[in-house]
């Protein structure tokens, strides 16, 4: 299940080409649920990008810095010692 958030959000749809409509302050959120595959793939020269995606084909993904993955690698590791989620 793929939830999205949008604020301040509004495009206009002319002749087939979407147009930004108003201010640029608009922001979003992303989140994916029911991941049914999970996997990392280098991104270019210097990142790793996390594509995960549901059995209804919705897609995210991350580019993140190898020094992110690392950080996100560890908080996994002490979940590991600490969660019921791994048990």
């Amino acid at each position: 299940m793929l939830n999205l958030i949008l604020d301040d959000f509004m495009v206009e749809l002319k002749d087939g080409a979407i147009r930004n409509v108003g201010p640029s302050n608009k922001s979003g959120t992303a989140k994916l649920f029911d991941v049914e595959s999970a996997e990392a793939r280098e991104f270019g020269d210097k990142r790793v990008k996390i594509v995960c995606e549901d059995d209804d084909g919705n897609e995210v993904q991350v580019a993140l810095f190898p020094e992110q993955v690392r950080d996100i690698a560890d908080d996994i590791e002490a979940m590991e010692d600490d969660s019921p989620v791994f048990e």
